[in-house]
């Protein structure tokens, strides 16, 4: 693959279309392989077609999903995590996760499963329109947890989704892990549900693959300021008496600038952020590229005791997120 030899500016001119990416022989496709064993020892006829594209998605109607096209290549990988600071499937289990669940969405075209009425009565309309945020509860027992930001809270599609890779993942233990949840009738729910079809063939049988990778014109550049684009979006930031409670020292030259501060603990808080509140790491940092200017501007400084100050910065970051969560700004992104 020539492109594989450009520097990350010139290949960010590369088209989509033109990366010539296939699943074939990766370690992408041995995990798939992995979940169609899964499907197998279940008892399932059923397993979902997949295909390369730009995100994760299972379409309406469709018994198959779309994978992210930088997940077959380390140099789209790392290109990602350049470009955004992380990305979905990192990990073999946080990829494992993802195929469970868009398997979820791909079972439930393949059988017309939201169409039943015992489907409607567990986890709502289907049909319900896709709010742009949502307001999580992170304490609520009544849904599972899987994906990272409460995921299953968000639609009851998503419900469903989360419910199911819990039920089909062979390691949950869902029935001692739940045992004490309201979530656990819905997990008994997918079990006896599952259990009526496995072995059928599904009605719904279309191999169709909406956007997949050699349709997309789009350059990696486009591709990426449309993603960066989308997390700016309702960023939460900072007042003025905020950073100056955070940053209360007066002026000295025996007191570190706050923005320089900042700078050094970077990538600690940024880290410490995200997994406190599941936010993404690049919306923190955009947050944390405006305090910096900010505090420029205000000429503010660290206190003494630069521990104490640490702990006040991060801990403000991970209240300013919660409280973006508190009101309703979680974005759906699968």
């Amino acid at each position: 693959m020539s492109w594989t030899r450009k520097s990350d500016e010139n290949l960010l001119d590369t088209r989509l279309c033109d990366l010539g990416l296939t699943l074939e022989g990766g370690k992408m496709q041995k995990e798939v392989e992995l979940l169609w064993r899964e499907l197998v020892n279940r008892g399932f006829a059923f397993r979902p077609h997949v295909w390369l594209s730009d995100c994760w998605f299972c379409p309406d109607g469709v018994p198959g999903f779309a994978i992210p096209f930088y997940l077959v290549h380390p140099r789209l990988m790392r290109l990602e995590k350049a470009q955004m600071l992380e990305f979905d499937g990192n990990t073999s289990e946080s990829r494992m996760k993802l195929l469970r669940h868009e398997t979820a969405h791909a079972l439930a075209n393949a059988y017309r499963l939201h169409l039943k009425q015992s489907w409607r009565r567990r986890f709502g309309r289907h049909s319900k329109i896709y709010p742009e945020s949502y307001l999580p509860r992170p304490y609520s027992r009544n849904y599972v947890l899987h994906l990272d930001n409460w995921y299953a809270q968000s639609h009851p599609a998503e419900d469903w989704a989360e419910t199911f890779s819990v039920w089909l993942d062979p390691n949950s233990r869902w029935r001692e892990r739940y045992r004490d949840w309201p979530a656990l009738k819905k997990l008994n729910y997918v079990d006896a549900l599952m259990k009526e079809i496995v072995g059928h063939a599904p009605p719904v049988r279309t191999k169709k693959q909406v956007d997949s990778l050699n349709t997309l014109r789009i350059t990696l550049r486009e591709y990426f300021a449309e993603k960066q684009t989308r997390l700016q979006q309702d960023l939460p930031y900072f007042h003025e008496e905020q950073l100056r409670q955070i940053f209360p020292a007066s002026v000295s030259h025996k007191n570190e600038r706050a923005a320089h501060f900042i700078r050094r603990l970077r990538r600690e808080a940024i880290n410490t952020v995200a997994r406190w509140t599941s936010e993404s790491r690049y919306r923190i940092n955009l947050t944390i590229e405006d305090m910096i200017h900010r505090c420029e501007e205000m000429n503010l400084h660290a206190a003494r005791d630069k521990d104490e100050t640490k702990i006040a910065l991060i801990s403000s970051l991970v209240m300013l997120y919660m409280g973006s969560l508190r009101s309703g700004m979680s974005r759906l992104a699968i």
